[in-house]
């Protein structure tokens, strides 16, 4: 009786660790901070987009695979971020990018990123740390 105890626990724990592997989605995750160089405050409705992106083909735009839009409420750089992404979308041959924009409360572009920040495969890992370029000013009218 004992030993049928035993070997029933060792399943069940078998089967609820499996079951928490798979529920783990912090492997999910692409993690860094976006800054920029420039000694100038943002204004406080400022909007931070982050991006995901599947750059693997060159004549067709990048696929958004996961986004992060932080509010910059008052806050300066740098901005932490965290996107979540299905790794069921991530292909080991394709390229991955992450990319940024930081944008006025009209939308107008104030920053953006201008390297590529390359993540998830071909050697890349999951943690980037973006530093921006601010926009050109529109002409005068």
């Amino acid at each position: 009786m004992l030993c049928r105890t035993r070997t029933v626990l060792a399943l069940l724990c078998a089967l609820l660790s499996t079951g928490c592997a798979q529920l783990d989605t912090s492997a999910a995750r692409i993690t860094g901070s976006v800054t920029y160089r420039e000694r100038v405050a943002l204004p406080p409705s400022a909007v931070v987009k982050v991006r995901l992106v599947d750059v693997s083909r060159a004549d067709a735009p990048a696929t958004v695979i996961g986004e992060q839009v932080i509010k910059a409420a008052g806050r300066q750089v740098p901005f932490a971020f965290e996107i979540a992404y299905d790794p069921k979308r991530i292909e080991e041959r394709f390229t991955y990018a992450v990319q940024a924009r930081i944008e006025d409360e009209d939308g107008r572009l104030r920053f953006i990123s201008d390297r590529h920040y390359p993540v998830l495969t071909r050697g890349a890992g999951r943690h980037v740390d973006l530093v921006l370029i601010a926009a050109a000013a529109p002409a005068p009218k």
